[in-house]
């Protein structure tokens, strides 16, 4: 009797875990005649009716595992999480040097940069059991800084969380248009994000009365969510697990404290 129950308990276990699994699938839309290709991810048993959405915004390699990965990481908290493409399907950069003249082109051109991020958004927005009014976007490196244009826009989201991103903007003046609370992540050792850079971008937010906070993470310079970069800070760039680690937690008291009550 004892062997019959286990089995079945067994079964059922086997069961649950099946059918809780996170569920993806690309999406393709469009800029004109420009084909983008994104990346959704969610789990059916926690993202119900209503559930918050968080559209993510690559790093300047493009849409990769990288953040396919972040995206089911979301799912697994109950998120419903778009990845937007930025640069355009098949558009993925073989090289750094191939990555900083794509990504060259979004930042020398932030109303390109951004008609592409709302596109993402407007994609978000239109899954199903997304509720509009539980939004947020993050974004990673050269994601964050999209991640903030797209706050600068003046779209309609809740909170933008920024990880390693650049600061600068072209069109301070539109800090007024911010309406999302913001939390930025950044290293402290982050050679590629002036001091200059940081005290613009405090100026410009306290300007517009924004909602924001920011995080120093010691020992940690640019890219410190990513493995990919390699753990050789002299290089400017490297991955920093405790970083990464406590980054992602201060994202998730956030976004708890963003969507509570709605």
């Amino acid at each position: 009797m004892r062997y019959v129950f286990a089995v079945l308990f067994a079964s059922l276990v086997s069961l649950h875990t099946a059918t809780a699994e996170v569920q993806t699938k690309t999406v393709q839309y469009t800029d004109g005649d420009v084909t983008l290709e994104g990346f959704v991810a969610w789990d059916p048993e926690k993202a119900e009716a209503d559930a918050p959405g968080v559209l993510v915004v690559h790093q300047w390699m493009g849409l990769t595992d990288y953040e396919k990965g972040r995206c089911k990481q979301l799912a697994e908290l109950g998120y419903v999480a778009f990845a937007a493409d930025i640069y355009g399907k098949g558009i993925r950069p073989a090289n750094r040097q191939d990555a900083a003249k794509q990504a060259g082109v979004y930042k020398n051109d932030r109303e390109l940069y951004r008609r592409r991020l709302n596109l993402g958004l407007d994609q978000l927005l239109k899954i199903e059991n997304v509720s509009a009014d539980k939004v947020a976007a993050i974004g990673y490196c050269f994601g964050g800084t999209g991640a903030l244009e797209l706050a600068r826009s003046g779209a309609k989201i809740g909170g933008v969380v920024s990880f390693h991103g650049g600061l600068d903007s072209p069109t301070p003046a539109d800090g007024k248009n911010i309406e999302a609370k913001l939390l930025i992540c950044h290293g402290a050792d982050d050679p590629f994000v002036p001091a200059d850079d940081i005290e613009a971008f405090k100026a410009e937010l306290n300007a517009a009365d924004v909602d924001w906070q920011m995080v120093y993470y010691s020992g940690a310079v640019h890219s410190f969510t990513q493995p990919m970069a390699g753990n050789d800070n002299s290089a400017g760039a490297a991955y920093n697990p405790r970083a990464d680690k406590r980054s992602w937690n201060a994202m998730r008291v956030f976004f708890t404290e963003l969507f509570a009550g709605k």
